[in-house]
């Protein structure tokens, strides 16, 4: 999709085409479970339903040149920053024509060529390489911008603060976007930090926050924009803190034993980034019908095209192994 004009704010047609690929990361991720329920993918599963509009939003902002680095919910960034369902959906399915080739699956999703420069399973794994891409775009005097998805949890681990540090030291054009979804998988934030708000890890070093309700496409573009502006202009780094909600487990299967029952249903009521959108946009029923039927064929394609693609060979396996 076309890069919307950053100058003044979003019209209607550039939401709706937010609209378009929020609904269209929500449809992807629920045929995924669904194949994956059915047993036709392998591992395991983490989806990003509720948090579709923090993905959409960090990557319309961004410029042609700059580069992500994702984590283990990848499904929604893959799609935003570009690569075609097809392709993310051969990878699920570990076939050649995947955007990794069949080597990742779901957790290690990579497209370089369109400036993803992977997920990774590790919590916080991409900080590190973000930070390094960043130093890598300021020395060459390249005004490209890395930006790492992560979410609170990772911000406990060493390599968090040890990137952060060198990031603001270096003042490298980094963005760090926490989503914030309060969980940690499956802990409270008030179980694992000794804060109760995120951004203020920032102190520490000096850097800039910006903190955004992830649940609002829009917001989340207008913070990312900003953080972007700054890093690009060579004035540091910036910790965007977005809050979000997952509405639904962990993982697929997850009993989610550890919150209220009614705390989830409510959150779908209240909570849901696509919902909100459409009343903001005030679509009519038909209008989004019409929308998700562009997107579920979309969907389905994507499974057609995964389920007769390449299985890779046996001695494919022992390709790409350094030791």
């Amino acid at each position: 999709m076309a890069k919307v004009e950053r100058k003044g704010t979003l019209g209607n047609a550039e939401l709706r085409e937010f609209f378009q690929e929020m609904l269209l990361i929500r449809r992807f991720e629920e045929k995924v479970e669904e194949r994956f329920r059915a047993g036709e993918l392998p591992g395991f599963l983490h989806v990003a339903i509720g948090q579709e509009a923090v993905a959409v939003g960090v990557c319309r902002a961004l410029d042609e040149g700059d580069v992500i680095a994702s984590t283990h919910r990848a499904h929604g960034h893959t799609l935003a920053k570009g690569t075609h369902p097809n392709e993310l959906m051969a990878e699920l399915y570990g076939k050649a024509e995947g955007c990794s080739h069949g080597y990742g699956g779901s957790m290690h999703l990579y497209d370089v060529e369109r400036g993803n420069l992977g997920a990774n399973a590790v919590v916080g794994g991409g900080l590190p390489a973000i930070t390094g891409a960043a130093l890598s775009f300021k020395l060459r005097g390249e005004p490209r911008v890395a930006v790492a998805f992560f979410g609170d949890g990772a911000t406990n681990i060493g390599t968090f603060h040890e990137s952060l540090n060198l990031a603001q030291l270096w003042t490298v054009p980094a963005v760090f976007v926490c989503e914030n979804n309060h969980w940690a998988e499956s802990t409270p934030a008030r179980q694992h930090m000794p804060i109760d708000d995120v951004s203020k890890r920032a102190l520490a070093f000096g850097m800039k926050a910006i903190k955004v309700d992830g649940q609002d496409v829009e917001a989340v573009y207008a913070g990312a924009h900003e953080a972007l502006d700054h890093a690009r202009e060579g004035k540091g780094p910036v910790f965007l803190d977005v809050e979000t909600y997952r509405l639904t487990g962990h993982y697929i299967g997850d009993p989610q034993v550890y919150r209220p029952k009614e705390e989830l249903k409510e959150l779908r009521e209240t909570q849901d980034p696509i919902k909100k959108l459409r009343e903001r946009l005030g679509l009519s029923t038909d209008e989004v019908e019409e929308i998700d039927r562009e997107v579920t064929e979309l969907v389905e394609a994507s499974v057609e095209f995964a389920k007769n693609g390449t299985d890779p060979k046996p001695e494919d396996a022992l390709k790409n192994v350094y030791a």
